[in-house]
């Protein structure tokens, strides 16, 4: 929707929108917070002792819906599909039981580490659809951190970070987003 929104769409889009980790074909859209991402970063990442895990996410058409109802537990939320593999899964544990943390990277990869997290915050194998609601008041279990782009107001994936970082502090992200005239998407 961010591209045919502004121009027509073309043959590049498929190569262009995907991030460096792309492997299966699936996704409506691109996992936007990982387009960032370059080899030249993953090395440098990986020569400061950062390691990283993959998994499969495929982004969904609702992740653009906005938030149409009043009261936000009367939100249906849309569901995308995912895959935690075991060997996956157990590297993200050792990580945190070696006091390190788990930083996902975009709200949909949040998403389903936190569908994978048990109660105790250990993350199992997983693979299906998710269609876990996070809002402020939520109590993260598999996460220690996010990185990720600006979301438009009154969606679900700003709704998630505020229930991360707190509604005060995203008001004041934005306001001062807005201010500098950061871009958006």
């Amino acid at each position: 929707p961010y591209i045919a929104a502004r121009r027509a769409t073309d043959a590049r889009d498929a190569e262009d929108y995907q991030t460096m980790f792309a492997r299966e074909a699936g996704a409506v859209a691109a996992p936007t917070a990982a387009l960032h991402f370059t080899p030249a970063l993953m090395a440098a990442l990986a020569g400061a002792g950062i390691d990283h895990a993959m998994l499969t996410l495929h982004v969904g058409a609702g992740t653009f819906l906005p938030v149409k109802a009043t009261d936000t537990d009367d939100h249906q939320m849309h569901a995308e599909w995912g895959r935690i593999d075991a060997a996956t899964a157990d590297r993200l544990n050792a990580a945190k039981a070696r006091g390190g943390r788990v930083i996902a990277v975009g709200t949909t990869s949040l998403r389903l580490i936190e569908s994978a997290a048990d109660e105790r915050g250990a993350i199992q194998p997983f693979e299906g659809d998710t269609s876990i609601f996070i809002s402020p008041g939520y109590r993260f279990r598999g996460i220690d951190g996010l990185i990720t782009n600006f979301h438009l107001p009154r969606s679900t994936l700003f709704m998630l970070v505020s229930a991360l970082m707190g509604l005060d502090r995203m008001q004041a992200a934005y306001g001062h987003a807005i201010a500098h005239g950061y871009r958006f998407y």
